[in-house]
Parts: C-alpha cells; structure tokens; sequence
C-alpha cells in the first residue's frame, strides 16, 4: 500500500483504545484502522493489517505519511505479537521476523 523497509518490534493493537500503549518507532499491527487508530499511526514507523486493499484508511494514511505499509494480509495478527523484531518490506508485500 505504501512502500519502503522498516526493521523494528511489533505493537499489536486490539482496539483504538489501546493507542497509549504504542512507542515511537513501533510497527503497528492491526485488524484493520479507523480514524480512531490516529494517534498510533502518527507514532508508528510502519502498519500492517489483516484487512484493507490500496483505497483502505492505512494506506491513504500511511502514503500521505510516507510510511511502509502493508494491508491485506489476512493472517498477520495471528501470527507476530506484541514485542516480536520483524522487517517489514512493503515494496514486496512480505512481513519476516528477524
């Protein structure tokens, strides 16, 4: 959705509600954002989402932002959690722990 190569620790997010809880520098890790979700993205370096296309909110978002970002993934949240060292290359679409 955005492009670019971000190497940091994952910050799975439930709900907007847990926004407090994301540290500057943090891969974002969602279902999907809303609006809601903006005081995470502003402090995340990259997001990743199970759901969304290239007209969802992360991407718009996360373009404007210059950002990497990855959507649609369908299974991101089951897989890495809170804490996880991943690389995040959205130029390819792929999301590797290191």
């Amino acid at each position: 959705a955005s492009g670019g190569k971000v190497k940091s620790v994952i910050r799975y997010l439930r709900s907007a509600r847990e926004n407090d809880m994301i540290k500057s520098g943090e891969i974002l890790l969602v279902g999907s954002t809303t609006p809601d979700f903006m005081p995470a993205v502003n402090k995340a370096a990259a997001i990743v989402t199970n759901e969304g296309g290239l007209t969802c909110h992360a991407a718009i978002v996360s373009r404007e932002l210059r950002i990497p970002c990855v959507v649609g993934t369908k299974i991101a949240t089951q897989i890495f959690r809170t804490g996880d060292k991943v690389e995040v290359d959205a130029d390819e679409g792929i999301i590797k722990k290191l």
